[in-house]
Formats: C-alpha cells, structure tokens, sequence
C-alpha cells in the first residue's frame, strides 16, 4: 500500500499535524477504540439523542465523530440493541426485529385524531409551512389546538416567521418525530401510499396535495424565513415577558 492510500484509509482523528492516521496506524486504532468507548457511554447515559455537536464537545479535541459513530454503528450492528441516527443525534434503539418483544411492556400512547395526522403529514412534506398553506392543502380549516398537540408530542416545533404580510409563523418537524419514526433524515420519509397504508395518510386527501423534495438541512432557515427574536416568543406564549426595573 502506498503512502497516500495508507493515509486515506478511514481517517479516526482530524490530521492537523501532520501526523498520519489511518487504518494500519496502531496509535490511532488504540485512539479510535478509546473515542468509541467514551462514545458508547455517552450516548448509553443520555436520556435523549445525543447529537454530533454534543458528542464533539466531550470527546477529545481533534477526533473524527463521524468515523467514531460510525465504527460503534458498526459494533451495534447485530445486537438486539442498535445505534440509530436521527437527524444530527445519535441514540441507542431496540433491534427492529425484536420490537414485538417489548410488546407487552410498552404503554399505549394516545391516539393522535385523524386531522392532526393529517397536518403531521404536510408539515413533514412541506416544511417550512405557515397554518394558512396547511389549510390551503388540506381545504379545511386548521384548529390552534391540533397544531398544540403535535409540538406537545415533540414532533413539530414553530420555524421562524415567512416575510409576508402578517409574519405568520412557519412550522417544521423535529429530531425527534425522525427518531420516533425510525427515520435517519427528512428525505427517508415514506411515499404517500407507504403512508396511507400506516394510516398516517388519509385516503380523501386533496387533489392537490404533492410530496415535494423535504430540505437536506431542516435546521436551516429558509430564504423566506426569518428567525423567531425573544418579542416573537413572547407574543406566541412561549416565553415569560421580562418585567422592567423601576
């Protein structure tokens, strides 16, 4: 093996001195084991998906995180407990083949009503989307409280505000929806008839209701979009107003 195939072999640690780091290397085998212990406990102990950002905090200065994740992935890999990425988070999952398992000890959730499904679908498709456009698609008016509950399950959050008159606020998924629906990113969301036969979708849905491209990178704000300032989140409830010193 050449030297530069040697030192494009699997980078485990960010190269900045210079110093070679490939597969073959011992030094950095023993570094990238060490990383994906660290890894391992990290994201064992967090209640929540960690994400990459997270992770690169409390791993050592200059490590790889996408090479580290991706060798404990591998680790997992035919485990009856997986490592799954949703969004930028990693978390540790049942083996899907072995879900039934948990069958028996898994507390039934409410079921969500069928419009709130239904909006769960087009935000998801058609995010950043203002409360007006999902009316638009779905022909019939959307109630406040239907767009409460799918931000209470942690599935939707509030965007930005559209520039357009009025402000209106935009809506859009979270990590969270994508690990609770086993998705890695947006752009692995079902076609619409893999959704109406989960009952996600349903079957009368409008004429015009299309499934377009979902953004690559849902966190950013999109050219229309501007981001919500402590006033906004007040005005939205979201945030407690600050009360000014005499």
């Amino acid at each position: 093996m050449t030297e530069g195939a040697n030192a494009a072999a699997m980078p485990f640690m960010n190269d900045e001195d210079g110093f070679e780091q490939g597969a073959d290397n011992p030094a950095a085998r023993l570094q990238l084991s060490e990383a994906v212990r660290m890894a391992e406990a990290i994201v064992f102990a967090s209640a929540e998906p960690v994400t990459e950002k997270q992770l690169a905090e409390r791993l050592p200065d200059g490590v790889n995180v996408a090479a580290v994740m991706a060798e404990l992935r591998q680790v997992y890999e035919k485990r009856g407990v997986n490592l799954v990425k949703a969004g930028d988070a990693w978390a540790f999952r049942t083996a899907g083949d072995l879900a039934f398992l948990m069958s028996r000890e898994t507390v039934q959730q409410k079921k969500l009503s069928r419009p709130a499904l239904e909006v769960l679908a087009i935000i998801a498709y058609h995010q950043p989307v203002t409360r007006a456009e999902i009316e638009e698609i779905r022909g019939v008016e959307t109630s406040k409280g239907t767009l409460d509950t799918l931000m209470e399950t942690g599935w939707v959050r509030m965007r930005g505000r559209r520039r357009s008159p009025g402000r209106p606020v935009t809506y859009g998924t979270t990590d969270t929806f994508l690990d609770h629906f086993g998705l890695e990113e947006l752009r692995d969301l079902p076609g619409m008839e893999e959704l109406k036969g989960a009952g996600l979708l349903s079957s009368r849905m409008p004429s015009n209701f299309s499934m377009p491209q979902p953004p690559a990178d849902p966190g950013l704000l999109a050219d229309d979009e501007d981001p919500l300032t402590d006033i906004d989140l007040e005005e939205l409830g979201l945030l407690t107003p600050r009360v000014e010193d005499d």
